[in-house]
């Protein structure tokens, strides 16, 4: 097979092979051969199948098995004598530059760029330290609570944390939505669930009493005939009804999963939970940091653009989709990934680097990690037996977590060569994006 390698930009190159058809048909007609003499087919002797029905019946998957093959072992080979590295997958296609004796196609693809020196010695890495307190517990337990309250109603004016069952409609110069009849729904007066200040405008009211209050939306309000408008909202709370907690008694803790309904283990298994949400938001946080660092420290650097403008349109892809199952509907203009170009630039120059440190220092996957790693994630579901055997079975995700984990390490070991000083955080801080 010849093979050709030529630069075409500072980070793109190409290459050409020139595949000899007689080859291919050899391998071809080999394999064919080989085929013959085990196929099954119905109307012949195993064994006896005429040559030229394995042709018809599998000529045509046997031969591009074979081409994919053959390119694949001439780019490999290029790649390695060349000592390319790659960036991204490759894009192979037909040359026009065949002819009867052989065949020809064209890879194109991207290459990692030259990073010169690393030195992480010389970043200045803050890292987080946070740790579970009771007090962080006994919060927890109160959510939990939460969780399980019951509403009664009452005859006295609406609070913060009271359930409102609220009528509600606007006006808006001349329109009036709805248009006939009232919007009705019930909110928690400060949880959210209404624009901020229409529900804080509940409080105070009691069931029965009506109100009108001016209120101004944003640009980005989700109802298009209120988004950007001040309109005047009328209210009119129906019922107000206060939570009932339920008390941490044995009944409560066993629907939690704790059979012995005994607190303290509820609690154990509730620091448990929390230092293992606590060790991802560190982790998470030192990800940023050192990646942060790592950004400032090659800005100017080119990185593949093709490997960018993927990234990017990956990031579109997620908030698209995110904003669909919301029920929002979503148009795109041609250059819609453009926004997303720097972040996606500046992802990309940190997974490279990382990668890079990780191949220059010999770092390898620790399947100790790996293993804890999964049984983290496994401890989170009611059977994690199970879950571990699904990642065991599935190669795609057994290497999304190999993936996360030599991520983590390789941030772990910059940030221990790194200068780098310890901030103290409170747990509540350290959740905070």
């Amino acid at each position: 097979m010849q093979v050709s390698v030529e630069n075409t930009g500072n980070l793109e190159r190409r290459i050409t092979f020139r595949v000899p058809t007689e080859r291919l048909d050899s391998q071809v007609g080999g394999r064919l051969r080989e085929m013959a003499r085990t196929a099954r087919i119905k109307g012949f002797r195993p064994g006896k199948v005429p040559q030229k029905v394995i042709e018809q019946r599998f000529g045509q998957q046997v031969r591009a098995e074979v081409l994919d093959g053959l390119l694949r072992e001439g780019f490999d080979e290029a790649v390695r004598s060349n000592e390319l590295r790659l960036a991204g997958s490759p894009r192979i296609e037909p040359s026009a530059e065949a002819d009867e004796k052989e065949l020809a196609y064209v890879a194109t693809f991207e290459v990692v760029p030259d990073f010169g020196e690393i030195d992480v010695s010389k970043l200045q890495v803050i890292r987080n330290t946070a740790e579970v307190t009771e007090a962080d517990i006994d919060r927890m337990i109160e959510n939990l609570r939460l969780q399980r309250r019951s509403w009664s109603a009452v005859t006295r004016a609406a609070q913060p944390g009271d359930a409102v069952d609220v009528e509600t409609w606007s006006q808006v110069g001349e329109e009036r939505l709805p248009a006939e009849g009232v919007e009705n729904g019930v909110t928690v007066i400060g949880s959210g669930g209404m624009y901020p200040e229409v529900e804080n405008a509940l409080a105070g009211l009691k069931a029965g009493e009506e109100k009108t209050v001016d209120v101004s939306f944003p640009a980005d309000w989700r109802v298009p005939q209120l988004a950007g408008k001040t309109a005047q909202v009328y209210l009119k709370a129906e019922q107000v009804s206060e939570a009932v907690l339920p008390e941490v008694d044995a009944e409560f803790i066993k629907s939690f999963g704790v059979k012995s309904g005994e607190i303290e283990q509820f609690r154990s298994d509730i620091r448990s939970n929390l230092e293992r949400e606590l060790k991802g938001a560190l982790m998470n946080r030192l990800r940023r940091e050192v990646g942060e660092q790592l950004v400032a420290a090659y800005a100017q650097l080119e990185m593949p653009p093709t490997l960018v403008e993927n990234e990017a349109r990956g990031m579109l892809q997620q908030d698209v989709e995110q904003a669909r199952r919301r029920g929002q509907q979503v148009e795109l203009p041609e250059n819609a990934h453009a926004p997303y170009l720097d972040a996606a630039r500046k992802r990309v120059l940190v997974g490279l680097l990382v990668g890079e440190i990780a191949r220059r220092n010999q770092l390898r996957l620790d399947p100790k990690r790996l293993n804890e790693t999964m049984r983290l994630i496994a401890s989170t579901y009611e059977e994690p037996d199970q879950v571990i055997e699904l990642y065991r079975n599935d190669p795609q995700l057994m290497n999304g977590l190999q993936n996360r984990v030599m991520e983590e390490q390789v941030i772990d070991w910059i940030a221990e060569r790194a200068q780098h000083t310890e901030q103290p955080l409170t747990f509540q801080e350290a959740l905070q994006a």
